[in-house]
C-alpha cells in the first residue's frame, strides 16, 4: 500500500490500522466547529476568549484545508470528489477563511460569506455510516421514493390550487395579507402541513369552510409519507428477523 492509499484509507475510515479514528476525529472537529460558531454568538464575551476562537478558527480551517488538499491528491477520480455533494461542501466550508485571507485588498464586506461555514455541519451527516438504523432508513426510503416522488408532486400542485383558491376568498376581505396568489402560498403551506403560526387567516365565511376541508385532507397528506416509510422499515425488519432465523 502506497502513501496515497494509506492517507486515502486513513481519511474515509478504512484504514487497515488506523481503522475508523481519523474521520471520526475529523468529525469530532467539525461539530466542535459547530460549536465554537455558536460561543461566538454570545454577548459580552471577554478579549481573551474572542482571540482564543479566532485562533481556533484558525486552526480547524488550516485542517480542513489540510484536509482536503489531501482529499483531491488521494482520490481516484479526483473531478469526480470535486464536483461531489461532500466535495463542494469541503469547498464551501472553507471559502470565507480563503476569501477572507486573500482578498483583503478589495474592501469587500465577506461577512455574509461566514454563513457558508454552516455547511460543515452536513458532514456530519458521515456519522449515519455507522448506524444499521441509518442504513435501514436509506434502505426503506430507496424502496418507496418513487411513490413519495409522485406524492410529492401532487402535494404541490394541490399546495398551488389551495392558494388559488384562498386567494379569489380572501383578496377583497384582507388586501394586504393576501395581496397575491403568492402571498396565499404561505398561508397554503402553513395549512397543509397543520403548523397553524395563526399569522395568517382567513376571515370570510368561504374562506374558513375551505379552511376546515383543507385541513381534514392536510392530515392525510402528513400521514402519507410517513406511512409508506413506516411500512417500507416494518418489511425491512420482517426481512432481517426471517434472514437471522435463517442462519441459526
Amino acid at each position: 500500500m502506497n502513501w496515497r492509499n494509506h492517507i486515502g484509507t486513513a481519511l474515509e475510515g478504512h484504514h487497515p490500522g488506523l481503522g475508523r479514528r481519523v474521520e471520526l476525529a475529523l468529525l469530532a472537529i467539525v461539530a466542535l466547529s459547530a460549536l465554537l460558531m455558536g460561543i461566538e454568538t454570545i454577548q459580552g464575551l471577554p478579549d481573551w476568549a474572542r482571540r482564543a476562537l479566532v485562533v481556533a478558527e484558525i486552526v480547524i480551517i488550516v485542517i480542513f484545508v489540510v484536509e482536503y488538499v489531501l482529499r483531491i491528491v488521494t482520490a481516484r477520480n479526483k473531478l469526480a470528489y470535486v464536483f461531489s455533494f461532500y466535495g463542494i461542501v469541503d469547498l464551501l466550508s472553507i471559502v470565507p477563511f480563503l476569501l477572507g485571507f486573500l482578498l483583503p485588498w478589495f474592501g469587500l464586506d465577506l461577512r455574509a460569506l461566514r454563513t457558508l461555514r454552516l455547511f460543515r455541519l452536513f458532514r456530519l451527516l458521515k456519522i449515519a455510516r455507522y448506524s444499521r438504523a441509518a442504513e435501514r432508513l436509506t434502505a426503506a426510503w430507496k424502496s418507496v421514493r418513487e411513490e413519495v416522488a409522485i406524492f410529492a408532486v401532487v402535494a404541490t400542485v394541490l399546495l398551488y390550487a389551495c392558494a388559488l383558491v384562498v386567494y379569489q376568498f380572501e383578496h377583497e376581505a384582507q388586501p394586504d395579507v393576501f395581496g397575491s396568489v403568492f402571498d396565499a402560498l404561505w398561508w397554503a403551506a402553513i395549512t397543509l402541513t397543520t403548523v397553524g403560526y395563526g399569522d395568517v387567516y382567513p376571515v370570510t365565511m368561504l374562506g374558513r369552510l375551505f379552511t376546515v376541508i383543507i385541513l381534514l385532507v392536510a392530515l392525510g397528506i402528513v400521514a402519507v409519507p410517513t406511512g409508506l416509510i413506516a411500512s417500507a422499515l416494518t418489511a425491512l425488519r420482517q426481512e432481517e428477523r426471517e434472514a437471522a432465523r435463517r442462519d441459526e
